[in-house]
This record gives structure tokens, C-alpha cells and sequence, in this order.
């Protein structure tokens, strides 16, 4: 049996603290000017604002407990509470979607007044921060899952203040006080669409599904074909954190070989191939006694 134990955790304190202390206090001001001029659109960005800041909490906080080491309880240490974050954090922005839905539709049938050029002003704050809270995050977007939802959050969160703008202008310059329930149910549409995504890849992770990057049949043909195996099962590919992966395996390889040096190999390629970090191997000479602890499927839907 062979493990790596590779832990290429990302610390990135010091961007989720700049970006939570630059949007909170935009959260702030937006949702006081939003009151005060009475806009549904200011109101809803300013909720979208929010739930981001508390997305970003519990990101900085998944992230600093997945630095925290194994124990003897905890042999995997608190690596899945990144995958409980960005499930949390889904749940929340769907919550979000409801509510600010409900007040722009409300809004179709009671129309209020709102001032333009406090808006435009207030939003056009809200892009430059968020623009800028984004670029905190966009070095390591590739690299973790964690990091990528942060930076696509605030990129969106730029684009739609961006939106809340063209309302401003809307109703500043033609005096259309529909176009401010419009923006906002528009608001939610892209809260919704990003936020989907996320609940379903964070359910299906925490649900120890395969990672979306990994293509299960594509090791399960690697492993089929390596000198001397002759059958693979009970294969279990699973997300440990939003950076790392881990699985398991059983190969049916009769004849006895320099299994060390074949399984520091396998642990390599699935490594470099595959972006796998933690892999356990069970070499067995036949098939006869092997049993697989969860009910067994054909080798393409067993992944």
C-alpha cells in the first residue's frame, strides 16, 4: 500500500480579510443609501454584497481549519469543511435569490421612486470594489475550488453593480421606475445561475461523488491496463477538500512482482495525470475472496 501525503494547502488570509473589511463597509453605505433613496435595486445588491461577505466567512474559515493536522480522530484533519463552506455558502445565496425576487415582483404593483444619481454613484463604488476584491483572488483560481468561487463571485458582484448603474441612469435620465424591480429580478437571475453550479457540485463532493475534472473511466482504463493486472475493483474516487483528491483500488495481479516500485509509479501518473493526491492501493493475487464493502457495479458506473 502506498499513500501520498502531499498537503498543498493555499493560505490566503490576507486576501479574504482586505476583501471582507472592503465589502462590509460597502455593504454599509449601499444598504443606508438604498433606505434612503428607496431603491430596490441598491437594496437587492447591497443583500447579494452581504451573503458574498458571508460567503467569504466561511471560506476563511473552511480554509484555515483545512491548515489545521490530522489527529488521531480526525485522520483527515478538517479538510471537508471547504466542501461544507461552498454548500453553506450555495444555500445561502439561494435565500438570497428568494428574498430579493419577492420585494422586485412587489415592487411591479407599487412602484416607487427612486433617486437616479444615487444609485449610479453608490453602484459605481460597489464595481470598483468588487473588481477589486476579485483581483485578491485571482492568482490561485485554478488551483483551488475554494479560491475560484471568491474570485468568480466578486467578478460577478462587479458585472452586476455594473447593472445597477444602467438602472440609475434609467431612472436619473427617462424616469423609468420600472427599470429598478427589473434590475433587481435580473440580479437574482445571475445570482441563481452562478449559484446552482455551485450547489450542485458542493452536494455532489459531499456526497463523495467523483470530482467534476476527473474522468473516473479514464482511470479505471489506466489502472486495467498496467503490467500484470488482470482485473480492477472496488475503485472509490472522492474529494478530501476543493484542492484535494483522493481514491482507493483494488488490483487482481497474479503474479508477484516489484510491487513497491509499480506502486510508487501508479502513485506518480495518478498524480501527474489525473490530480490525484491521496491514493491506497490493495494488490491481491485473485478474485476469489474479494468482496466489495458497498454493492458492486460494472467498472463504468462504479466510479
Amino acid at each position: 500500500m502506498k499513500h501520498n501525503h502531499e498537503h498543498p494547502v493555499m493560505n490566503y488570509n490576507r486576501a479574504f480579510g482586505i476583501g471582507i473589511f472592503l465589502n462590509v463597509g460597502f455593504v454599509l453605505v449601499e444598504a443606508a443609501f438604498g433606505i434612503l433613496s428607496d431603491s430596490v435595486a441598491l437594496l437587492a445588491d447591497a443583500g447579494h454584497n452581504l451573503s458574498d461577505v458571508l460567503g467569504l466567512l466561511l471560506a476563511w474559515g473552511a480554509n484555515l481549519l483545512s491548515m489545521r493536522s490530522p489527529t488521531h480522530r480526525r485522520t483527515y484533519g478538517w479538510k471537508s469543511s471547504t466542501l461544507l463552506a461552498a454548500l453553506t455558502n450555495a444555500i445561502i445565496l439561494l435565500v438570497a435569490v428568494g428574498g430579493i425576487s419577492w420585494e422586485s415582483i412587489r415592487r411591479f404593483s407599487h412602484p416607487q421612486f427612486a433617486e437616479g444619481r444615487v444609485v449610479m454613484i453608490v453602484a459605481g463604488i460597489g464595481v470598483l470594489i468588487n473588481t477589486a476584491t476579485a483581483l485578491l483572488f485571482v492568482a490561485g483560481r485554478e488551483r483551488d475550488l475554494n479560491v475560484r468561487g471568491a474570485f468568480l463571485h466578486m467578478a460577478a458582484d462587479a458585472g452586476v453593480s455594473l447593472g445597477v448603474v444602467v438602472a440609475g441612469i434609467g431612472i436619473s435620465t427617462l424616469g423609468w421606475l420600472w427599470i429598478d424591480p427589473v434590475v433587481g429580478l435580473i440580479i437574482a437571475a445571475i445570482i441563481l445561475a452562478g449559484t446552482w453550479r455551485l450547489f450542485r457540485e458542493s452536494f455532489d463532493l459531499v456526497l463523495h461523488a467523483v470530482p467534476r475534472e476527473i474522468d473516473a473511466e479514464a482511470i479505471n482504463t489506466y489502472l486495467s491496463n498496467l503490467p500484470g493486472v488482470e482485473a480492477v475493483h472496488d475503485v472509490h474516487v472522492w474529494a478530501m477538500s476543493t484542492t484535494q483528491i483522493a481514491m482507493t483500488a483494488h488490483l487482481i495481479r497474479p503474479e508477484v512482482g516489484n510491487d513497491d516500485m509499480l506502486l510508487a509509479q501508479i502513485r506518480t501518473e495518478l498524480h501527474d495525470r489525473f490530480g490525484i493526491e491521496h491514493v491506497t492501493l490493495q494488490i491481491e493475487r485473485s478474485d476469489i475472496h474479494a468482496e466489495c464493502g458497498l454493492e458492486c457495479y460494472p467498472p463504468k458506473n462504479l466510479l
